[in-house]
């Protein structure tokens, strides 16, 4: 049987190899694209973990391109009129992105093709 400090190393592992499996997917998203926290969750093969992926972008310890990362409606997840949501909006808007309110049109939502999930997200 596996002791508590053993057991609080695997998860802390696991947790470490979750985050890194997020911030590659994160990475890999295009230029004036995003994507939703779910859709992270399942390229990143974290299906369901949509909080986990909120929770990875605020602990990465690398720049990441953290403002692409959506609501699954397309809406930016800070409330509005804050300092985050503001940043956010401005970081997409530099990339050519026109939000509707506080909204991104589905458009500009990654779809990968097969060869990038393949190719390009390996571990």
């Amino acid at each position: 049987m596996l002791s508590h400090s053993q057991i609080k190393f695997v998860c802390k592992e696991v947790g470490v190899q979750s985050y890194q499996r997020i911030w590659r997917t994160v990475q890999q998203i295009p230029y004036a694209q995003v994507a939703s926290y779910g859709q992270i969750a399942d390229l990143a093969g974290l299906p369901g973990r949509s909080r986990l992926v909120s929770k990875a972008l605020r602990q990465s310890p690398v720049e990441l391109p953290w403002y692409r990362v959506v609501r699954s409606s397309g809406q930016i997840a800070f409330p509005a009129g804050s300092a985050e949501a503001q940043e956010q909006r401005a970081l997409l808007m530099a990339e050519g992105i026109q939000l509707r309110g506080n909204k991104v049109p589905a458009e500009h939502f990654w779809r990968p093709q097969l060869a990038e999930l393949l190719f390009g997200l390996q571990d």
